[in-house]
């Protein structure tokens, strides 16, 4: 048994109490490995221990990691988008989840290559006041998720969030609650979301009982980051 795979026997020992507790079949969750900061070797056993997708916040680190894993891999962007990366974004990644102007969208519609897939795309959503974190205020979700849709070189998917830290399951469920509410709402007029990507190592289960569908999971699988 690999490092990786005994970390993920009890990040799913996790995963399952958390379903129990919601009331939630442990299949509605998906997880996405952050692989930031970690080489492609750890990448690659991931993959192997069962981990198809995973999540970078860095453009250059990616790059230069991803020649060196499994083709096969899905690549999901979690950075702060910036317009200069826009271009390497959309012809190299999968998903892209944090998108937070109707800007940024146009300018991944107009670079992602002919011939390949719609790029996925969820709305980011700030919900914390600070906004450490960025993202749209969820009153202004609805008309950027709208623009997305009319940009055929894209595919919306759902809402992501990062709220601010909180050391409580209270504290940590009221922001993710504000973000479910919000994917609830949206769906409800019509709108074709099917991920809502919330929770990481520390908030995984507050995450599961707000109604996660996607956990954004890095040290619970790879172990501490290098520096």
């Amino acid at each position: 048994m690999t490092r990786i795979t005994k970390h993920l026997v009890n990040l799913r020992e996790r995963i399952s109490s958390a379903c129990a507790a919601a009331g939630r079949n442990e299949n509605e969750v998906s997880l996405l490995a952050v692989s930031k900061r970690h080489s492609a070797a750890a990448v690659t056993e991931a993959f192997a221990a069962g981990l198809p997708a995973m999540g970078e916040n860095y453009v250059q680190e990616a790059l230069a990691k991803m020649p060196l894993c499994p083709a096969a891999v899905v690549w999901h962007f979690i950075g702060k988008l910036q317009s200069n990366k826009t271009r390497a974004v959309a012809e190299h990644f999968d998903w892209v989840q944090t998108v937070t102007s109707l800007k940024l969208a146009e300018r991944l519609n107009a670079q992602r290559p002919a011939g390949r897939a719609p790029l996925n795309v969820c709305v980011q959503i700030q919900t914390d006041r600070e906004g450490l974190h960025g993202g749209v205020p969820p009153d202004s979700a609805a008309a950027l998720c709208a623009g997305i849709l009319e940009l055929p070189q894209l595919r919306l998917r759902g809402l992501m969030t990062i709220p601010a830290p909180a050391t409580s399951l209270a504290d940590q469920r009221a922001p993710l609650r504000l973000c479910a509410e919000l994917y609830r709402d949206l769906q409800q007029t019509g709108l074709p979301l099917d991920t809502l990507s919330m929770g990481m190592s520390g908030d995984l289960e507050a995450a599961v009982l707000e109604g996660s569908t996607l956990l954004r999971i890095g040290t619970a699988i790879f172990g501490p980051r290098t520096p």
